[in-house]
């Protein structure tokens, strides 16, 4: 099973066991259920899908908390899409407009952006603030996940 990774579709919410191989390769999988191809980007996730997603996740969860108008956020997002990719079935990655979900947002107290909240059997476990280099924000994640 380790060279298998499980990507959830994001049409129909079927889990996907992927070959890692396959990822690695660089080939586009799709989902063996509605066929629709599945996607390696960071699920976006809001006010209502929140606990769903990230604190009900079986996976380890990377939550990116970001507004449109942030530059830091812009300049970590390539990093956190890179993640998203390539720890497809190992970490779920995340992402929360602050603007769009200020429940949530204010839940957590976020009071600077970008924020890169880390998730472990549905608690908050680490936290980053800032503009962080992506060695900084594996080094966080080695905590949590096997990389």
């Amino acid at each position: 099973m380790s060279d298998l990774q499980l990507i959830r579709c994001a049409v129909c919410g079927a889990m996907n066991r992927v070959p890692l191989a396959q990822l690695q390769a660089g080939r586009k999988p799709v989902c063996g259920n509605c066929k629709n191809p599945l996607s390696l980007a960071p699920l976006a996730v809001t006010d209502e899908t929140f606990a769903t997603e990230v604190e009900h996740s079986t996976l380890p969860v990377l939550v990116d908390m970001w507004a449109p108008w942030c530059g830091p956020c812009r300049m970590v997002a390539p990093v956190v899409e890179e993640l998203a990719g390539q720890m497809a079935g190992r970490l779920l990655v995340a992402k929360l407009n602050v603007d769009e979900n200020p429940q949530t947002a204010g839940r957590f107290g976020i009071q600077s952006i970008p924020a890169l909240l880390i998730f472990q059997n549905g608690r908050e476990v680490d936290r980053l603030i800032g503009a962080q280099p992506k060695s900084e924000i594996l080094r966080r994640l080695r905590q949590v996940v096997s990389l």
